[in-house]
């Protein structure tokens, strides 16, 4: 039997009197796009900052590649190949999107980060972040100003970013929020055209992202998956459709 690359376990999140994540147990096999879908206050996000480090869990494991990661720190994942896009785009606006990538490259190498002045004198740097750019369809965006890149442009510069740091596993916190449908449809293609090459984690609110990706698809419910499973299963089981038609989220 393959050995997941993320297995966690029992993993639990309290603030207060509120229990946010509650027992959550899942896997995702190498290669695998395992969507995590629920409605808001579903406790996505914060799984999310669970398995990235960004929160500590108050009980249960977090297993990385055969390695306990629960209680390292965020850099540390980062180092062994636990890589994460954001809810909200984290860019240098004023950098371009090349030098972006750039810095990216440049923090995985484990170099001091420093600002340049001309991205063309560190080709160092430079060969992967384009190669990294063109697989997101941004190498003719390489020069603007991450700024001055529309929504899904920001959000496929974040995929960039996160591809040249190498990554054994992506998480993706609802890398289609605030999208458009044509943008939408182009993240969809580049998600597409990267899968298999490592595993991932999608959390998303778009369904039709979801089920035109997800290999594997969990439904998390007020803190607890409620069915874990392929996308014809989850589409189909009258508990999720049911937890769902507060939230009109259509299964297309």
């Amino acid at each position: 039997m393959v050995e997941p690359v993320l297995a966690i376990d029992g993993l639990r999140k309290q603030f207060g009197g509120l229990v946010v994540t509650d027992q959550v147990t899942l896997s995702v096999a190498p290669g695998e796009l395992h969507a995590v879908i629920g409605p808001n206050g579903a406790g996505k996000t914060t799984l999310i900052n669970q398995i990235s480090g960004v929160l500590p869990s108050d009980s249960g494991t977090i297993l990385f590649a055969g390695r306990d990661i629960t209680r390292l720190a965020p850099h540390r994942r980062a180092r062994l190949g636990l890589a994460r896009t954001f809810q909200i785009t984290s860019v240098l606006p004023a950098f371009s999107a090349l030098e972006n990538v750039a810095l990216a490259v440049q923090a995985r190498s484990g170099s001091s980060f420093r600002f340049f002045g001309d991205a063309a004198a560190e080709p160092a740097l430079n060969r992967p972040a384009m190669a990294a750019l063109d697989e997101v369809g941004l190498a003719d965006r390489a020069a603007v100003p991450a700024g001055h890149l529309s929504h899904g442009e920001k959000r496929a510069l974040e995929l960039a970013m996160a591809l040249v740091t190498e990554p054994k596993l992506l998480l993706l916190d609802e890398p289609m929020a605030g999208t458009g449908r044509e943008e939408t449809a182009r993240l969809i293609a580049v998600l597409r055209r990267l899968k298999g090459r490592f595993a991932m984690m999608l959390v998303e609110h778009d369904m039709t992202a979801v089920f035109a990706l997800a290999d594997h698809i969990s439904v998390l419910i007020y803190g607890r998956i409620l069915l874990s499973g392929k996308p014809d299963e989850v589409r189909e089981d009258p508990q999720v459709v049911a937890a769902y038609l507060g939230d009109e989220i259509e299964f297309e």
